[in-house]
């Protein structure tokens, strides 16, 4: 049996305390925040507290806070030479006061505390500096049903910004999407099967490999027509920005410009 304890109480500490309350090998012994009335909610299922001279023993204790507060907290806890671990993708493992056995637990997801989440699609990225933690680590992982990866802090570094463009960027395009559609009365949800299969494809391909469209293709009328039908200036800067980045990936020559700046009189120079 892995005991845990928790300090945090946002989406992803959220979701951890869901899925190892549903884990046969691991106790949440308590969960920690300052402001107790955030995890008040599930006094009946685990103890909760906001006092940290108030915590137990354990053997792996979880900070689950924004990332400007990991190093702070760790340098609070009333204890010395326990196993400690951060989920963030950004913060080193070194952030960890230097007093403890300092590790990274951190799921490679995005996380909304009303979505339901299965930890089987969660990969969990982990960085120990005693290898001998990486084992109870990784065992952690498993019970939730995690596929686990060992990452060093600039392998994490670098996935955690990867997962803004595919994730937060992406989610942001979505949103303009929204809006675009909404502009004339056309439905959004007609492109749902298309967000679909287009995360259904890389699976399969690389994203090199999977691209389509105008930008691709170099086809300088239709992505002259968008550009005409977009009334918002950040909307066409967007719009123009991906459009150069995907020529410029698939070779079309750096002079076919999303706008009509190469035109004379309407007709574009050779």
């Amino acid at each position: 049996m892995i005991s845990v304890v928790i300090l945090g109480a946002g989406n992803v500490a959220t979701h951890l305390f869901k899925a190892f309350a549903k884990a046969e090998n691991i106790m949440v012994k308590q969960w920690y925040n300052r402001h107790i009335s955030a995890i008040s909610s599930y006094k009946n299922k685990v103890e909760i507290i906001d006092d940290l001279s108030l915590l137990k023993d354990a053997d792996i204790y979880i900070i689950a806070v924004s990332d400007d507060a990991i190093a702070e907290l760790s340098e609070q806890l009333p204890f010395v030479n326990k196993l400690v671990v951060h989920t963030s993708g950004s913060v080193g493992v070194y952030d960890i006061d230097k007093k403890q056995k300092r590790g990274v637990f951190y799921p490679l997801q995005t996380f909304s505390k009303d979505a339901e989440m299965e930890f089987k699609n969660v990969p969990i990225c982990i960085e120990t500096i005693d290898k001998k933690d990486y084992h109870i680590l990784k065992e952690l992982a498993i019970s939730i049903g995690s596929p686990t990866k060992k990452v060093n802090s600039d392998q994490r570094r670098v996935l955690h910004l990867a997962a803004v463009f595919v994730n937060n960027f992406t989610n942001q395009l979505y949103r303009i999407g929204h809006e675009i559609t909404e502009s004339e009365g056309a439905e959004f949800d007609l492109l749902k099967p298309l967000i679909l299969e287009t995360a259904k494809k890389v699976q399969e391909f690389s994203p090199y490999m999977a691209q389509t469209g105008p930008a691709k293709r170099n086809d300088k009328k239709t992505i002259k027509k968008h550009l005409k039908i977009l009334e918002s200036e950040q909307h066409k800067a967007i719009y123009e920005l991906l459009t150069k980045s995907i020529q410029q990936t698939h070779g079309a020559p750096i002079n076919a410009q999303t706008n009509d700046k190469n035109t004379n009189n309407g007709r574009k120079k050779l």
